[in-house]
């Protein structure tokens, strides 16, 4: 029994010396993984000051290797790194600014790309930089036959828009006629950058009417009939026509001159993501709105009313406002009524189909009937009391004139 004992106490000290030995270990470990760090950190703020130094009393041919290094050094950065507020803290932006106007290409596309990587994912360095005075160089690449050099500066336009304290002062300098220049002529990502760019701007209601004007319409139609209906982009191309549409008569004359400018929106909102079928459906109601008389055959014509219809069920709460609105106004004339409810009926049973199912479809379709009665019902008895209020507050002339 006393040599099981021993036995015991022996393996159980065998065994805390082994732990101890693991946590030893640990320990190392931990305290050879703070060291790297620390010297890791160390390094880096050494490099971002050097970095500082070439950028401020450096010769040009210095300067843009900094602003090189300056995007190798982002580039490799976690998304949390605190390295792009430093390298502002450190004084990077403003030598980096006139750059942008060198004479040297290089010195304009390193400084392009540090700007950029600086400003992402920074609100701060986003105002630093407009403050710095990066816009009116930025207007002068975008002016420029280089599509590299206006390529990035629409990236950078686009990145500095982002933030709400940038965009007044980016649509007071004059740059949205240029963006709508790029949606023509630029590369396909300056497109995309450019559209994504103006919805940001037109995110500042003080300029909003003035961001964009029918020149713009032609070629955001025909980058909407090109993605996906659904993507993110159809939804900002939509709601940059919808906008145009509500405020421009030119834009709303350029939607007809433009090859297929109703059919595509017509086209959204059939298959279009829930915002993108909204802004569609908005654009339809402005042109509508606008001169019935002179938008309601085109819009019949493209084949709008199952996607309105649709529009009212499942659509988002605007959306089937604005649906039933606008089907309202393409309602039939006394001539073509005889007709009407048998191919209504149908359209309603086929959208139902596709709703709900045809097990479904007959229910379906008669809710939507319903509702859309209901809905009439509503407008008529809204139009005989508007009549009714305006007989009652009209004077009556004939007893002025007797008395």
């Amino acid at each position: 029994m006393v040599v099981e004992e021993n036995q015991n106490q022996n393996q159980m000290m065998d065994s805390i010396a082994g732990d101890s030995a693991i946590t030893a270990n640990v320990s190392e470990d931990e305290a050879e993984e703070e060291t790297t760090t620390n010297t890791w950190k160390n390094t880096k703020e050494l490099l971002i000051l050097h970095l500082s130094k070439k950028l401020l009393h450096g010769d040009l041919d210095f300067r843009i290797e900094a602003a090189k290094e300056i995007r190798k050094l982002l580039r490799k950065s976690p998304v949390k790194s605190s390295a792009r507020s430093k390298l502002a803290d450190a004084g990077v932006i403003p030598p980096l600014v006139p750059m942008l106007i060198s004479s040297n290409v290089d010195a304009r596309h390193a400084s392009l790309l540090a700007l950029l990587n600086l400003a992402v994912r920074n609100e701060r360095n986003k105002i630093e930089i407009v403050k710095a005075g990066a816009v009116p160089p930025l207007i002068q690449i975008l002016k420029l036959h280089n599509a590299s050099l206006r390529e990035l500066a629409t990236a950078a336009i686009l990145t500095l828009s982002a933030a709400p304290a940038n965009k007044a002062m980016i649509i007071t300098s004059g740059v949205p006629p240029l963006l709508v220049q790029m949606l023509s002529s630029g590369t396909v990502q300056g497109k995309v950058d450019a559209v994504t760019a103006l919805h940001n701007l037109s995110a500042c209601k003080e300029y909003s009417a003035s961001i964009l004007d029918a020149k713009a319409v032609s070629p955001l139609i025909h980058l909407l009939k090109e993605c996906k209906k659904h993507s993110k982009f159809a939804e900002k191309a939509t709601a940059l026509v919808e906008m145009i549409l509500s405020h421009s008569e030119d834009g709303r004359n350029a939607i007809t001159s433009c090859e297929d400018g109703i059919l595509t929106l017509v086209e959204t909102v059939e298959d279009g993501s829930p915002l993108s079928i909204e802004h569609a459906v908005g654009a339809l109601l402005s042109l509508c709105c606008s001169d019935r008389d002179k938008y309601r055959k085109l819009i019949l014509k493209e084949g709008a009313i199952p996607g309105l219809l649709s529009s009212t069920v499942d659509g988002t709460s605007k959306s089937r406002d604005r649906a039933r609105v606008l089907l309202d106004l393409l309602r039939e004339t006394p001539r073509e009524k005889e007709m009407a409810p048998l191919i209504l009926e149908k359209i309603v049973y086929g959208i139902a189909v596709q709703v709900d199912g045809a097990e479904k479809a007959a229910e379906t379709a008669k809710k939507l009937l319903q509702d859309m009665v209901h809905r009439s019902m509503e407008l008529s008895m809204k139009s005989i009391q508007h009549k009714a209020a305006s007989c009652a507050s009209t004077p009556d002339i004939s007893s002025k004139s007797n008395s």
